[in-house]
């Protein structure tokens, strides 16, 4: 029996440091130029995918008092709600979700480091050693313990808001309401604008469920995990939202529309040469801090549905700290194999798919939290006034996560439904496993 003491769990800075660090990664150092195109609208769309993303929050903070201690996350919540198939189903989805990540996220961790080291630009061996290197390294850190992972998450977490912050002060002194017209560049209606940002935007939320995956290993979980979850999400809001707004002030949208690096642009404005310097460090760090936050909750999730017979039962195997070691192994493993098959020099569409799919695979999972949420809270006695709130925030969040997916396009979502069936033999052969496990 492995120690369950506080002093061997995550409290609430690093529950939160998880949560905003699994979050924040390369994407928003990329989203203002991809949002350039269709002018101060843009704003617009973040605000629309912050109120999903802040949906979503409120379900997993409910969800987390609901099925307190249970680890898993949208896993524990679906199977809850809905059995053992579609419960299986989600961590499925979620688990491939993570390791095709994995590989993306030490993809752009490299390229950020190759702003100090060239020859990661000129030698792809180099490269894919170096990305295997930041994997395995992070994984032995994670299989010393929940609380060795927190900490590294807390410090990369600490250090990849601080040149954010750096762009939102600083933009206050060059900020100019000019670069904001036309409001709408995009030659679509209002509406089409909004929806289209809306959906880009959202892709930057993914993770703000992290706090609810190792539930067993936070210490109060029924007050840390909701409050990580919300303040989480809203300082990640405030991050995202005013930093474009500042570097759109910053930069023309003609140019910023054409800006391959627009944070480190911005930081040129402010501090000159020094600047691309500074923000290819803090991609660096939020590349480094995310793949340490994945890692943790991919062997986590595995874990969690072993213990339930739906995964093979290597997976729950702890070693000496508690910690699922085999599940850090496969997931780091699968992530280093799908690396290794897709490095070359145009590394950015290489990888345009895998995030894509990675994406609708981590949205199923929250379309089925939203309605266990409901039926999970349908089934107490409640007041009608009290049912009607939980099927509206219910249905919201629903609403949106649909939304997200049909966003995602036709390819991904084909895809990720393949990908997800793939796993229903697995999950029969578990079944019939369980059934006779002399075999």
């Amino acid at each position: 029996m492995k120690s369950t003491n506080h002093s061997s769990k995550m409290g609430l800075w690093m529950s939160t440091s998880l949560v905003v660090g699994n979050m924040i990664g390369a994407g928003i150092f990329l989203m203002p130029s991809a949002l350039a195109a269709f002018g101060g609208i843009s704003v617009v769309g973040w605000l629309v995918s912050s109120a999903g993303a802040l949906l979503l929050a409120k379900v997993f903070s409910r969800l987390s008092r609901m099925v307190a201690g249970s680890k898993g996350g949208p896993y524990a919540f679906a199977r809850k709600g809905f059995g053992d198939y579609i419960g299986f189903m989600v961590a499925w989805g979620y688990w491939i979700s993570i390791w095709v990540a994995l590989a993306t996220i030490a993809v752009t961790f490299v390229s950020a480091i190759s702003v100090f080291f060239p020859g990661l630009k000129e030698n792809a061996l180099l490269a894919a050693g170096t990305a295997l290197a930041a994997i395995w390294l992070l994984t032995w850190v994670n299989s010393r313990g929940v609380r060795a992972s927190g900490k590294m998450q807390v410090v990369t977490t600490a250090l990849k808001i601080l040149p954010v912050l750096a762009i939102i002060l600083g933009g206050i002194f060059f900020f100019q309401p000019e670069n904001f017209i036309p409001f709408n560049a995009s030659g679509d209606s209002s509406i089409m604008a909004i929806a289209a940002t809306g959906t880009m935007t959202l892709y930057a939320f993914l993770g703000l469920e992290s706090a609810t995956v190792p539930a067993n290993k936070v210490q109060n979980p029924e007050k840390t995990i909701p409050k990580a979850t919300m303040t989480g999400t809203l300082v990640t809001t405030l991050l995202y939202v005013l930093s474009t707004v500042a570097i759109m002030g910053m930069i023309p949208m003609a140019e910023l529309s054409e800006s391959t690096a627009p944070f480190s642009d911005a930081m040129k404005i402010m501090s000159g040469e020094i600047g691309e310097e500074i923000i290819a460090a803090g991609v660096a760090v939020a590349t480094f801090g995310a793949l340490n936050g994945w890692i943790l909750i991919i062997s986590q999730v595995s874990e969690a549905t072993a213990n339930d017979g739906l995964f093979p039962g290597i997976f729950k195997k702890e070693n000496k700290y508690g910690v699922p070691v085999w599940g850090l192994i496969v997931g780091s493993g699968l992530a280093s194999l799908l690396l290794l098959m897709n490095y070359s020099e145009s590394l950015v569409e290489q990888f345009k798919f895998t995030i894509l799919l990675s994406t609708t695979c981590c949205l199923v999972p929250y379309l089925f939290s939203a309605a266990a949420y409901v039926i999970l809270s349908l089934q107490k006695s409640l007041k009608l006034k009290e049912q009607v709130s939980v099927v509206i925030l219910g249905s919201l969040t629903f609403g949106f996560a649909l939304w997200a997916i049909f966003g995602a396009g036709e390819q991904s979502v084909f895809w990720g439904f393949f990908f997800l069936m793939l796993g229903t033999p697995v999950f029969v052969w578990m079944k019939w496993k369980n059934k006779n496990p002399e075999l």
